[in-house]
């Protein structure tokens, strides 16, 4: 049984995947990443790290394995603790573990495990189908106007040419003078018009100021006539409220510390009431598919409830206490 494929699977939905006897993987989100120095983008994903301290049963890993491989919670565990007993061996003898998108152990001089995550898998369901990509170089240029200055030079010598007109011009200016005139004329009376436009431009924006003005006075004093005065006022409803109980949104209880399942129920019961009268708010859950009558400690809405409850049980207790997750 490949169970890194079940650890694999849970990892996209908890934060802690614990494994009895071997360790758990923890998961932490990273926001997006930038690599200036390649220009490449990087989208937020969960980092993988692992702790060996981590190895008591929660029942996380145990119960999905039973759920996919449709067996019992029991064969589940023992599966479980086969394949860490393989997982160790190899490590003796190979020194390296490779779990296929998760990563790799090794043991370095004192013999303890180092975990070296697998970067090509992202375990952040919210980045589905975001991959990393390399941006080209935004190359940002100065385009500056360069003025440069021409000089008419004439063709049989190197002096410059400082006749800007021809003869023929020069001859054509002094037969026609009334020419410059009419130009200087038809300059002037577009200049006066423009002048002119713009006073007159003018003058219709300061009539059209006065007039939004008085109007606007007019509006405010209909306004005031109109919240201050009311010839008619509508008469006052009394609305009478019947006070009606609020329904409280309960939470389902998906997780439930087990203290054991037992063939009889005449044993189930038994063990209920033990457990009640140590002051654990005990219940019986239905009967499982392999026939078994199961008791639990009690059932809550979160798993960190839950958990916190299994450390006190654990310690005072039932060692063996587990979580079992179901929607009841």
């Amino acid at each position: 049984m490949k169970i890194e494929i079940y650890i694999a699977q849970l990892l996209y939905r908890y934060q802690c995947v614990a494994v009895p006897g071997f360790g758990a993987f923890l998961t932490e989100t990273q926001s997006a990443q930038l690599q200036e120095s390649t220009n490449s983008f990087f989208p937020p994903k969960k980092s993988i790290s692992f702790n060996a301290q981590l190895k008591n049963n929660d029942g996380l890993l145990a119960n999905h394995v039973a759920q996919a491989e449709k067996t019992s919670y029991d064969y589940a565990v023992s599966a479980i603790q086969f394949e860490v007993f393989n997982w160790k061996k190899q490590l003796e003898t190979q020194g390296v573990l490779t779990f296929k998108n998760i990563g790799t152990f090794r043991l370095n001089a004192d013999a303890k495990m180092v975990f070296t995550a697998e970067e090509s898998n992202n375990y952040l369901t919210s980045s589905f189908g975001l991959s990393p990509f390399v941006s080209p170089m935004v190359k940002r240029e100065r385009f500056e106007k360069a003025v440069e200055a021409k000089t008419l030079v004439d063709e049989s010598s190197t002096k410059p040419v400082l006749t800007l007109a021809t003869e023929e011009e020069e001859n054509r200016g002094h037969r026609y003078p009334f020419l410059r005139y009419a130009a200087i004329f038809v300059l002037g009376l577009g200049i006066t018009s423009s002048v002119g436009y713009s006073i007159y431009q003018k003058q219709i924006e300061n009539q059209t100021i006065l007039v939004e003005n008085s109007v606007q006075k007019k509006v405010q004093n209909k306004i005031q006539e109109a919240t201050f005065f009311i010839e008619s006022p509508i008469p006052t409803v009394t609305l009478s409220v019947t006070a009606t109980a609020e329904k409280k949104v309960v939470a389902p209880l998906r997780y439930h510390i087990m203290a054991g399942a037992y063939r009889s129920e005449v044993n189930a019961n038994k063990e209920l009431n033990n457990l009640k009268k140590l002051g654990y708010e005990a219940k019986r859950i239905p009967e499982n598919k392999n026939g078994l009558f199961p008791v639990v400690y009690g059932s809550y809405a979160t798993f960190a409830a839950a958990q916190k409850a299994q450390q006190e049980i654990i310690e005072n207790h039932n060692p063996d206490a587990w979580i079992l997750i179901q929607t009841l």
